[in-house]
């Protein structure tokens, strides 16, 4: 049984394979592969995207989902082990688990990091606790990482790019009112570098690089590829000849739980703005983000209104992504 947890642990043909099929079904939506499975899809945190494209994608593949808000309409829920449990949570993820996969095909979760301890943060426990109690393949709708996202921009970038080997692939930090998860930061290095790209991660100064695992993770990945990976604070050595620029803003890791101090670095660069001055600089590159994206914050209208903004159809492709995700996991042994 496979999970689904980090596109780390997965290879490249086998990632490839699925975005192959999500082109399939891109020009295929409805067909009957989930018949008869069901899916529990589990949100610790909001959601706009990723619960409509997993909803949406489930019901177009004949299947059944079960939306559970732990804590809200679902019980609150342990993670720790050897805990007496006389506080908030009801139940232990041992159970959860356990229940869950006696009921359905398919779990995902959706939990971000508290924000407070790093150390804490980047264990992943909750997912990795539903990974190890769970007898069900396990999805990760963005926790420390946001691998259906990274399915989704790659393949993006396949349809308007092609091969993706050698292009120049710039992440750049933008500036936000808070300080934000570095989900998509760390998959964005993991899988450009995966994928045969040649990466500059440009952010404000060295305390917003990201996790030294991810770090090294996308210099294996681009020393296997023959290509490189360039950390660099500033901006026009950035864009400069950039095939693809992808914006993210997230917080500086030395300051998790001392978010005061970090906003009096932070809010000096507003200027890291993606705007029409630095997309020029670049060798006609196309433009995208995650979203939800501040307008005027992260990204001028400008930029988000032009032609080289790939933005919505990333987001479009999270659907089909999904969907060659979920048929992949849940017929895995069929297959």
């Amino acid at each position: 049984m496979q999970h689904f947890l980090t596109t780390e642990t997965w290879s490249k043909p086998n990632l490839q394979k699925i975005l192959d099929f999500a082109k399939d079904l891109k020009q295929s939506p409805i067909q009957p592969l989930l018949k008869n499975k069901s899916i529990a899809l589990l949100f610790f945190n909001p959601s706009l995207r990723t619960r409509t494209s997993f909803e949406i994608g489930i019901e177009q593949l004949g299947g059944h989902a079960v939306v559970l808000q732990p804590g809200k309409d679902a019980w609150p829920i342990e993670f720790e082990l050897g805990s007496v449990m006389d506080g908030e949570a009801e139940e232990h993820v041992k159970e959860v688990a356990q229940v869950l996969s006696s009921y359905c095909d398919l779990i995902a979760i959706r939990a971000f990091p508290k924000f407070v301890d790093w150390q804490k943060d980047k264990l992943d426990t909750l997912l990795n606790s539903f990974a190890q109690y769970a007898s069900v393949p396990v999805i990760n709708m963005e926790t420390i990482t946001h691998p259906c996202q990274e399915l989704a921009h790659i393949m993006t970038l396949q349809e308007k790019l092609g091969d993706l080997q050698g292009k120049k692939y710039l992440l750049t930090w933008t500036y936000h009112p808070k300080p934000l998860n570095t989900a998509v930061a760390n998959s964005a290095l993991m899988i450009a570098s995966k994928f045969g790209m040649d990466v500059t991660l440009l952010c404000p100064t060295e305390e917003y690089v990201l996790d030294e695992h991810y770090m090294q993770s996308a210099r294996s990945n681009c020393s296997q590829n023959n290509q490189n990976l360039t950390v660099t604070h500033n901006i026009e050595e950035a864009y400069s000849g950039a095939e693809i620029v992808y914006a993210k803003s997230w917080g500086a890791l030395p300051y998790f739980g001392q978010w005061e101090k970090e906003k009096l670095i932070r809010d000096q660069y507003k200027h890291f703005i993606v705007d029409e001055k630095k997309m020029a600089m670049t060798n006609q590159g196309l433009f995208s983000h995650c979203l939800p994206l501040r307008r005027n914050v992260k990204a001028t209208d400008a930029v988000m209104d032009s032609e080289y903004c790939v933005a919505i159809q990333e987001a479009e492709n999270r659907l089909h992504v999904q969907k060659s995700l979920m048929n992949f996991l849940a017929n895995q042994h069929s297959s």
